[in-house]
């Protein structure tokens, strides 16, 4: 009951917090100063925890690591030396410059609108907000091109639906970065975090090797759970808060009153429809057959493979080809030199997130160096392991540790070859297999990519979001995806308990217990 004897409901509580949230996150500084302070605090750090002597042992190899001080000789010419090449060499700069400039070619031709318009008249919303979650999900499969792609592609058709393109960012966005735990497809990260496992249990006599399809099942059920949850988070949460947002120069969405395409619009997406199917095809006869220069040329195999680690390379193409037929018989493209201007013009949006890198890879690199971030981890491991909780307690502590360190650190692999060495052999001899241990941290990795203003992506998606509304601050988009990780983690807790009472196999010839 409120103050004034009114009876306060659910939803308003929550409104309440979420704009709590957004006031407390809006007052931070802008994101590129954010970081900045994050890495001088990490400078600082380094010097403290250097001067006493923080050290702690990994668990895989025995080794002492000792934090690292950034304020020395070493640390400084080392900073100069490097300060370049970290920012040239982050990888997802150039993942995220090579994908849009492909997307602005389908875009800017007006093949992409096309698409989503029709795509937004024609199947019902129910069906239309899960299979943006599920798409997200599953754009994962090879890089994190799901989080480039798809953010901007559910603006485009929440925008055709008549809802604030705003709220299709978030969604988007929320769904690509909870796709490490779910997926239809066994990905690049189910081989890496199995090998990992596999080193581990390699030294504990009677466990076997880890399979890539150790945790499939599961990440089945999880992708549907996701687009289902996201669903109910975006219609419940997301739309109404976004309505007050502004859209720049616009005060309204335009949204057309008819999906019917004019003449020139089916001739464009029939080129389109063509060149996307020759490239579908020779990319397929490249990666099918045995003999395929994109397979894996020692296993033979697909995972991994050439295919999924040129996947951005292969979207660009499949994206702006299509486009550039499509704007040729549209008469949007008039000259070659059209889809260089295009592909320029989407540069020009992400001059921002340009320059927001230069520090974020500096930040990431000297975290690094200071050996800080894997200490954190060990530490983190080594006070779960002294609680002495089993149990569906030991889960969801287990899983709220990693949710923690995972904003502090983004590489999931790195994390789970800290964690994998101590925690596979603690559970083991509780009788638990290999396989469920990793499922467990996989679920925690997820839940806080999307709120991690540390996440690598997440600059991205505040830029996109200040293309419609400049005044919108971190607090505002942390307040919009919260839900989502909050939503996701208690549905992902509940299917777990329930998977592991029921006691079902977790994926291919794996179940919970050894």
């Amino acid at each position: 009951m409120g103050t004034n004897g009114k009876i306060t409901t659910s939803k308003e509580k929550s409104s309440s917090f979420l704009d709590w949230i957004e006031r407390m996150g809006n007052k931070l500084p802008h994101p590129f100063w954010m970081f900045v302070w994050i890495t001088v605090f990490i400078v600082f750090i380094s010097f403290i925890t250097s001067f006493f002597g923080v050290q702690a042992t990994d668990p895989a190899t025995g080794e002492i690591i000792k934090a690292q001080n950034l304020i020395s000789g070493d640390g400084l010419r080392r900073f100069l030396q490097e300060m370049v090449t970290n920012f040239a060499h982050f990888a997802p700069l150039g993942l995220v410059l090579v994908m849009l400039m492909g997307v602005s070619v389908a875009e800017k031709s007006g093949l992409l609108s096309v698409v989503m318009r029709n795509l937004a008249f024609s199947v019902p919303r129910k069906v239309v907000l899960p299979v943006i979650f599920i798409i997200g999900a599953c754009g994962n499969i090879g890089s994190d091109a799901g989080v480039v792609i798809v953010p901007p592609i559910a603006a485009l058709i929440f925008s055709q639906m008549g809802l604030h393109p705003i709220a299709g960012l978030v969604a988007g966005y929320a769904g690509a970065t909870a796709g490490f735990t779910a997926n239809f497809f066994i990905a690049g990260t189910d081989v890496l975090l199995a090998g990992i496992s596999s080193e581990v249990t390699s030294k504990i006599p009677g466990v076997g090797e880890v399979s890539a399809t150790a945790n499939w099942y599961f990440m089945i059920v999880s992708t549907i759970l996701l687009g289902l949850g996201g669903a109910f988070v975006v219609t419940r949460y997301t739309i109404p808060r976004t309505k007050r947002f502004s859209m720049g120069s616009q005060d309204e969405i335009e949204v057309p009153d008819t999906h019917a395409l004019t003449t020139e619009e089916r001739k464009g997406l029939r080129h389109a429809g063509i060149a996307a199917i020759l490239i579908i095809a020779i990319i397929s006869l490249l990666t099918i057959p045995a003999w395929g220069p994109l397979r894996n040329q020692e296993t033979g195999g697909i995972v991994p493979s050439p295919f999924l680690r040129g996947l951005v390379p292969i979207l660009f193409f499949l994206f702006a080809i299509p486009g550039y037929f499509y704007g040729k018989a549209t008469g949007s493209i008039k000259h070659p030199d059209d889809v260089i201007n295009f592909m320029g013009e989407g540069m020009k949006n992400l001059s921002g997130y340009i320059v927001l890198m230069l520090v974020v890879a500096q930040f990431i690199n000297l975290f690094n160096w200071s050996r800080l971030d894997t200490i954190l981890a060990i530490h983190g491991a080594d006070f779960l392991q002294a609680s002495g909780l089993t149990g569906p307690f030991m889960f969801t502590l287990f899983m709220t540790l990693v949710a923690i360190i995972n904003i502090f650190i983004g590489s999931g692999s790195a994390k789970w070859a800290i964690f994998a060495p101590i925690f596979i052999p603690m559970l083991a001899q509780l009788g638990f297999s290999p396989a469920f241990v990793q499922l467990m941290y996989r679920v925690g990795d997820s839940i806080t990519n999307s709120i991690s203003p540390l996440y690598v992506y997440f600059p991205l998606l505040i830029g996109w979001i200040r293309q419609y509304d400049k005044k919108v601050g971190i607090g505002t988009v942390i307040s919009l995806l919260l839900p989502y990780a909050i939503v996701l983690f208690l549905m992902w807790l509940v299917l777990l308990f329930v998977w592991f009472w029921l006691d079902l196999p977790i994926g291919v010839g794996e179940g919970i217990y050894l």
